[in-house]
């Protein structure tokens, strides 16, 4: 079976490579999907629509920007991971969990035990937690084959 994957969050780890291989490995039909990862482009998404005087109002742009990507490939997935790193808050993540909810769009977890406790009710919604992307990759192979 073809699948889409939309693969939602943390941009400092190489996790999405390793879902990537993983699949691959397994001869998996999946078709991969992201938000734009380089962080100074996405910054920048909006910069083309003229000077921004207040840093609010240039991240307001690009995040509108953004969203034409994100939105798209979220409602065009088939399932999207969300990834929570350690390091850093992802409140995108969390908004791309919630949106998910909102459409009824199947979605996994993937962080340490650590955060548990201030994503419960992003974990509620989900259709699993993982803690690896050994995890995420066998939850592939068993909705795919």
């Amino acid at each position: 079976m073809s699948f889409t994957v939309y693969l939602s969050g943390e941009i400092h780890t190489d996790w999405r490579e390793e879902i990537e291989r993983g699949a691959a490995a397994a001869g998996l039909d999946i078709t991969f999907t992201s938000a734009v990862t380089d962080h100074d482009a996405s910054d920048a998404a909006g910069d083309h629509l003229g000077p921004a005087c207040e840093g609010f109002w240039r991240d307001h742009k690009s995040s509108k920007i953004n969203a034409i990507r994100t939105k798209t490939l979220i409602e065009m997935s088939d399932l999207v991971v969300v990834r929570f790193g350690d390091k850093y808050k992802q409140w995108n993540a969390a908004f791309d969990a919630g949106y998910c909810a909102a459409l009824g769009k199947p979605y996994v977890t993937l962080h340490s035990e650590e955060i548990v406790h201030p994503l419960k009710e992003v974990d509620a919604a989900a259709m699993g937690w993982c803690t690896s992307t050994d995890q995420v990759v066998e939850i592939l192979k068993y909705v795919t084959q």
